[in-house]
């Protein structure tokens, strides 16, 4: 596949905060993303337990609606304390416990779970995969970790999920707390997305 054929390429979330991350990420590399809800696809189901398993998963699904290359991304908080939790139920964090499905709520379940312990340390981890058409044998699978720690109160107004539950020791901030441009440039997504341009390059 010559490099033209990845100029445009379907993301496979509808998740806005992701778009904003992700199109100003690949902007540079000349790639345009489009949402699979701009193309009319559905989401795909998440039934796996593990992070790459989900995002071929929903990247084959995009690819297979729209005749486009796709990529997807299946990410979450890992903390240890909790064995890997929220994990790749970290979107639907609290809806497992009987609760809302939201932002808010995993962030309280969270904050709820690790009330009586010391350890907070945590990793966002993000996994890739760029198929260039649904059945594509060799996907491009790429990863990436950002260590912090969970804090109990919410700081800052930016990001999504859990970013403002989620301080980088080393920055002094929340990821909530960062300018996007300065998140865009150090996030798990930001990781695996360089190591996924790489991949490209050396495969494309």
């Amino acid at each position: 596949m010559s490099d033209s054929a990845l100029k445009r390429v379907v993301l496979a979330s509808n998740n806005a905060g992701k778009l904003r991350e992700f199109a100003a990420l690949l902007g540079a590399a000349g790639i345009e993303l489009v949402t699979q809800g701009e193309l009319g696809v559905s989401e795909a189901e998440e039934p796996h337990a593990t992070f790459v398993e989900n995002a071929l998963a929903k990247a084959r699904h995009a690819s297979q609606a729209t005749g486009l290359p796709a990529l997807a991304d299946d990410s979450g908080l890992c903390v240890r304390a909790l064995r890997g939790a929220p994990g790749v139920y970290s979107a639907r964090y609290a809806q497992l416990a009987g609760g809302e499905k939201s932002d808010a709520a995993n962030n309280a379940r969270l904050v709820a779970d690790l009330a009586q312990v010391s350890d907070r340390r945590a990793y966002f981890f993000s996994v890739l995969v760029l198929v260039r058409h649904a059945a594509d044998p060799e996907p491009l699978i790429a990863e990436g970790r950002w260590h912090g720690e969970v804090i109990d109160a919410a700081r800052g107004a930016n990001g999504f999920g859990y970013d403002a539950h989620f301080l980088v020791p080393s920055m002094g901030k929340t990821a909530a707390e960062l300018d996007p441009a300065i998140k865009n440039a150090h996030s798990h997504r930001a990781i695996a997305l360089r190591a996924l341009l790489a991949r490209i390059k050396e495969t494309l």
